[in-house]
């Protein structure tokens, strides 16, 4: 018989955890209060009918606000321009970067120089970005029109009003803004390749096109999928940039799902309502992670 005494942990062990578990909690409290906290919250938000300026008590609805946000086509129309936005600014973003990290790979003159010039649009504040965009679509004096102009490409057009023009020309502006992060994050990938493989690849007299094919993109693919996954999900929950250069107008035809939440709760004084809209926001984000994962699990099995 098993001696209880003996499968119990050594006492150094135990404080070895505690003292693990104390030097965890400096960055965990901040978490618990600034993360999980607000997200518990505001769940809990979602089933009453909390409103701004109220004088009578927050009342528990249940699932009333899910119900209304079912039928809210408003919502919906909000949710499937968040989906265009994200994808038409992810996979554009993507590829440009992709490109741009194998040029700056290359042995270049002044390649030190490009690369600190190519991560200048991700150290600026994203209300700045929207500041300088909206000058540059200026109908009036923007550079954009006055370049068509001078190129006698017409007179130009109000490229943020325009019920046309108003959603790509907020995605060019994302995908310009996004670009240097997920450049970095490819670099990276790229310069953890070992260069005998593209040599030895060489050799055999594998093209460019092959080398990239067989060599570099199967090292890169792990670093590609997280960062176009993470990069769906900011992008889907982006809310600074288009509000300073659109606000969601025209007509809503910029009106992000994040845009839509915000302008219930702090326009129109929803909060309940709006909590909802984020709980529905934070599904959506967690099938795409679960999405990315499971992605990620059937890659390594692959592999």
């Amino acid at each position: 018989m098993t001696d209880v005494a003996s499968t119990r942990r050594p006492a150094a062990a135990r404080v070895t955890d505690r003292g693990a578990w104390f030097l965890v909690l400096p960055a965990l409290i901040p978490i618990l209060v600034l993360s999980v906290g607000p997200l518990l919250y505001g769940i809990l938000l979602a089933f009453t009918d909390a409103q701004s300026g109220r004088t009578a008590a927050t009342r528990w609805t249940g699932g009333l606000n899910f119900r209304d946000l079912l039928h809210d086509t408003l919502f919906w129309e909000s949710f499937r321009i968040g989906l265009v936005w994200a994808v038409g600014v992810t996979v554009p973003q993507f590829l440009l970067a992709l490109g741009l990290a194998l040029l700056l790979n290359q042995e270049l003159r002044l390649r030190r120089l490009a690369r600190a010039l190519a991560i200048v649009p991700w150290a600026m504040p994203e209300v700045v970005v929207g500041i300088i965009w909206r000058l540059v679509y200026n109908p009036d004096a923007g550079i954009l029109n006055e370049t068509l102009h001078d190129l006698g490409l017409g007179d130009g057009r109000d490229w943020l009003s325009g019920l046309g023009t108003a959603l790509p020309a907020v995605i060019v502006v994302g995908v310009w803004a996004g670009m240097p992060q997920t450049t970095v994050a490819l670099l990276a990938g790229l310069q953890n390749t070992p260069r005998e493989l593209h040599e030895a690849a060489a050799v055999d007299g594998a093209g460019a096109w092959r080398r990239f094919r067989t060599v570099t993109w199967p090292a890169l693919r792990p670093v590609a999928l997280a960062v176009t996954a993470l990069n769906l999900i900011w992008n889907f929950n982006s809310f600074a940039l288009v509000y300073v250069l659109t606000n969601g107008g025209p007509g809503g035809k910029t009106r992000l799902p994040m845009l839509f939440a915000y302008e219930e709760a702090f326009r129109y004084g929803q909060f309940g309502y709006a909590a909802a809209m984020g709980c529905a926001m934070v599904a959506v984000i967690a099938v795409l992670l679960a999405v990315f994962l499971a992605g990620r699990l059937r890659g390594g099995e692959d592999a």
